[in-house]
């Protein structure tokens, strides 16, 4: 049996190899990357941010099914993850605004695990100055989930607005500490979230009760001065019928994400 393990050095040269041939297909998908911006720029579409995050997660998961024997689904999504972050800082502006709320490094490693490296990364001292910066060419703000923070009540008057994302997206990173929000469209990606927000003033129980009745599975987020943000299991439209029948007064779906991959 020892003359057929490969010695170090063979696993050496051989882990050499690879690496040239990873690093071979890292540059042609980088040059494509390239051919897409200026297709975009041709077409009239240069400067607008590139995010598709329904399609993004149909690519992951697609790679998480392939056979493997030894990858984690952390070093496949981290990789992934790194690749697509890259891509659209080629394709046009991508720029990251973080409000950390009580844990600031941990909304930053969240941004970075969803994001990559490749966009520059600046702090907001407030989730206001957060949002704010999704209006600039490029602009994802990353805000954190805290009890007493309800930034997320600002997008029922910001339509142009986003929730696209709940951070981590891989469940063993730990649970859901963030979001990500910009001016981009959200789409379904067949295993989805759905963010709604409402100021119905009965307990959070009974309005869990009237949205199943109607065929909605809701949990509650968060809640603060009189609002409340739900998840809801799957993709909702705004104007979902369900949701007009759903109690409250001040109502709105604020954004869908695709769920974490590895549930």
């Amino acid at each position: 049996m020892d003359a057929e393990r490969p010695t170090l050095e063979e696993v050496r040269a051989r882990i050499d190899a690879i690496d040239a041939q990873l690093l071979a297909l890292l540059d042609e998908r980088a040059a494509l990357a390239h051919a897409v911006a200026e297709a975009k720029r041709e077409s009239g579409g240069d400067g607008k941010l590139g995010i598709r995050s329904a399609r993004e997660a149909q690519v992951i998961r697609t790679a998480l099914a392939r056979p493997r024997q030894a990858a984690s689904n952390g070093l496949v999504v981290s990789v992934w993850r790194e690749l697509i972050g890259e891509s659209l800082r080629i394709q046009g502006p991508f720029n990251l605004t973080v409000w950390g709320g009580a844990r600031p490094a941990r909304t930053v490693e969240l941004a970075r695990q969803r994001f990559g490296v490749a966009p520059p990364l600046a702090m907001a001292e407030t989730a206001e100055a957060a949002i704010a910066a999704t209006h600039e060419p490029g602009g994802v703000a990353v805000l954190a989930l805290e009890p007493n923070a309800r930034w997320w009540a600002r997008m029922l008057v910001e339509p142009k607005l986003n929730i696209f994302a709940c951070l981590p997206d891989l469940t063993a990173w730990g649970p859901g500490g963030a979001m990500a929000v910009a001016e981009v469209e959200v789409e379904p990606s067949g295993g989805d979230q759905t963010f709604w927000v409402t100021d119905a003033p009965r307990a959070n129980e009974a309005i869990i009760e009237s949205l199943s009745r109607d065929g909605v599975a809701a949990s509650l987020i968060a809640e603060s001065g009189g609002l409340k943000l739900f998840c809801l299991a799957g993709y909702f439209q705004r104007h979902d019928e369900r949701l007009a029948r759903a109690p409250g007064r001040l109502t709105g779906v604020i954004g869908a994400a695709p769920t974490p991959f590895d549930l």
